[in-house]
């Protein structure tokens, strides 16, 4: 038997006939586009986008710390959804085309599984936010990818409005309050692994060798100009949470 949070209140279901009437209208093309978007195109994207994080990361001066927290993103993600299995089952709310027939479902499969929390949410928020945290620009691009990915659980008729919100909510919560354990333990990992073998996986080869060039006259590269600019062992320390 579901609990009473299956009967959805007006505001809810009204925006998910809203939104899942969308395809009703649309072409087929675009269904099954938004449908393997919703699927996994944005899971895709995000992969990308934390690629590229980790590529970036490697190269700034406070490099462990930044992949120990794009080491975090996963991390999050997996223990989020983790969370989210005993909180399904005790919601026990079924998929919203149970209990409304009439909708547009566009993804198969679904059938006997649970409508609350999104998961597809959960993990593309898990991986906005604990992107943010490391590169504010990428983690943009991600919370956007988040939100689309709501639309598109709605869209294909799958969930209600408030199982994204919900995964949302515990991927955000997942992220930042277990964030400051985490990365206790992945920054001094990092370190470690930045002093084996596997130190590309954390930093970047730099041009020059460990000892760095020189200029002509015997100044060493990064070294203070006329103007006074930081040398380049006078790098910032490092934060807990890259900005």
């Amino acid at each position: 038997m579901s609990t009473p949070l299956a009967d959805t209140t007006n505001p809810d279901l009204g925006l998910l006939y809203a939104v899942n009437g969308l395809a009703k209208h649309a072409p087929a093309w675009l269904d099954q586009l938004i449908s393997w978007i919703g699927e996994y195109g944005i899971l895709l994207g995000l992969a990308l986008l934390g690629l590229v994080g980790w590529l970036q990361a490697r190269r700034r001066p406070d490099a462990p710390v930044a992949v120990a927290g794009l080491l975090w993103a996963p991390l999050s993600v997996a223990i989020a959804e983790l969370a989210n299995l005993p909180i399904s089952a005790i919601v026990d709310r079924p998929r919203p085309f149970v209990d409304h027939p009439d909708l547009e479902v566009l993804v198969e499969g679904k059938a006997g599984t649970y409508s609350f929390v999104s998961d597809h949410s959960a993990m593309s928020m898990g991986i906005a936010v604990a992107l943010f945290l490391v590169n504010r620009r990428l983690g943009w691009i991600a919370g956007g990818l988040a939100l689309l990915q709501g639309f598109c659980r709605m869209y294909v008729g799958v969930h209600y409005p408030t199982d994204v919100i919900g995964g949302f909510a515990l991927a955000t919560a997942v992220v930042l309050l277990l964030a400051p354990i985490a990365m206790a333990v992945l920054v001094p990992l990092c370190h470690a692994v930045g002093r084996t073998a596997l130190a590309p996986l954390v930093r970047a080869e730099q041009g020059g060798g460990q000892g760095g060039g020189r200029r002509p006259g015997g100044r060493r590269r990064g070294a203070a100009g006329p103007r006074g600019t930081v040398r380049a062992d006078e790098q910032p320390p490092e934060s807990d949470l890259a900005a």
